[in-house]
């Protein structure tokens, strides 16, 4: 996921320059009431690394685990290590750069599917087994490693004997990876076990096999598989395409049978706010100020008490418009999330309650409130466990 709002917390730089300034929006006092959650394990900080894509599915996966094993005690919830995936993905990530001669995308951003390639080939570990923060600071600062490992493979694909590629190359890249983030275990012992990153996962009976992606566009055929056309997608993974509606309708009966999902999201657009609210505001039907005009130069300012705030007005999302959004790349992967929930505000609307990945941040403490429109309209795509799909959907689609 990649383009950067406030650089401290964002996935990545590459796009920031690009952003245009946000219009100022008045939001009214807004109050939730909560009509469905489900587990969630506590915010985390990705901080200064692109790596929302890990620290939202890893999340997930957390939740997934409580769901699969009934964990009732919050204090058994999971805690699984970011950097631990952070590095067997970077690693995967150079070989294929190198085999592409360089024709892939090589920077911080990935996605929720990246997350389940890691498991199924290396495993999990918990976060005290590794926590990645091997180069000075409490908090991930990854930029330097970043632009080095950049470096790195971009001179080894420009084979410098000429002729062939030393073996050297990549004990050379995972020296690098191991520098900054620390090595991986190969076994560590939890809870007074001992485990291997791959028996702590099947103890865990988690089954990275069990999961879906979906998504909604209309360039390619509802009811099929394709990998969504983003330079994130460097694995080049399949999401299944269904009809907008059809993908609102399935994250909500997910939800309120208790499963969450892996979101991610373009979160470019004006109504995303620090505060915690993802709305998808029309900004065309903004009222407009009177500040400096004509009317303020004869009769003065407005006085007298201020008004109540009214909730803004939203886009009207349809199928064309997510369209013509993605081709256009007004709506691209920017940021991954974790949907736990369903909420609604004092007006009646339904909100989406969401995990996010910048520590306690906003009035809500992390948690953002995104309103249906802008899940229908910004939304990328979700990964959701295959039995959270409705059975004649999974028929139709030959899931078993």
């Amino acid at each position: 996921m990649k383009k950067m709002i406030v650089a401290a917390v964002f996935c990545t730089a590459m796009l920031a320059a690009q952003a245009q300034p946000k219009p100022k929006i008045q939001f009214p006092e807004y109050e939730f009431t909560t009509i469905k959650e489900n587990p969630v394990t506590p915010v985390k900080n990705q901080y200064r690394s692109g790596t929302c894509w890990c620290f939202s599915a890893l999340g997930f996966v957390e939740s997934e685990v409580i769901r699969i094993n009934n964990i009732k005690d919050t204090l058994k919830y999971p805690d699984f290590s970011e950097m631990y995936v952070v590095s067997k993905s970077y690693q995967d990530r150079a070989d294929k750069y190198v085999r592409l001669d360089g024709h892939l995308n090589f920077a911080a951003g990935s996605e929720a599917d990246d997350v389940l390639h890691v498991i199924a080939d290396y495993g999990l570990v918990p976060q005290e087994a590794m926590n990645g923060m091997n180069y000075g600071t409490d908090k991930p600062v990854q930029a330097e490693l970043d632009a080095v490992l950049k470096s790195y493979v971009q001179a080894v694909v420009k084979v410098p004997n000429k002729d062939r590629l030393t073996t050297a190359w990549k004990n050379g890249f995972k020296g690098i990876v191991d520098a900054y983030l620390g090595p991986c275990p190969e076994e560590f012992t939890y809870q007074g076990k001992k485990y291997t990153p791959a028996s702590y996962r099947d103890a865990l009976k988690f089954n990275p096999a069990d999961y879906v992606t979906l998504t909604s566009f209309t360039h390619h055929p509802f009811y099929t598989k394709f990998a969504i056309e983003v330079s994130d997608n460097w694995r080049w993974d399949q999401a299944w395409n269904v009809p907008i509606d059809e993908f609102v309708n399935i994250l909500d009966e997910a939800l309120n049978n208790g499963y969450t999902v892996a979101w991610g999201a373009d979160v470019s657009e004006a109504g995303f706010n620090r505060d915690g609210l993802a709305i998808l505001v029309d900004t065309d039907a903004l009222p407009k100020s009177t500040a400096g005009s004509d009317q303020e130069h004869w009769v003065g300012k407005e006085e007298g008490k201020p008004q109540p705030v009214p909730a803004p007005k939203e886009k009207v999302v349809s199928q064309e418009s997510r369209q013509n959004d993605f081709d256009r790349k007004i709506l691209t992967d920017d940021h991954g999330m974790q949907i736990y929930g369903i909420a609604r505000d004092q007006f009646g609307n339904k909100y989406y309650m969401v995990k996010n990945s910048w520590g306690e941040a906003g009035k809500y403490k992390g948690i953002w409130y995104a309103s249906e429109a802008f899940v229908k309209g910004q939304s990328l795509d979700y990964m959701i466990h295959k039995d959270a799909l409705p059975k004649d959907l999974k028929k139709k689609l030959g899931i078993q």
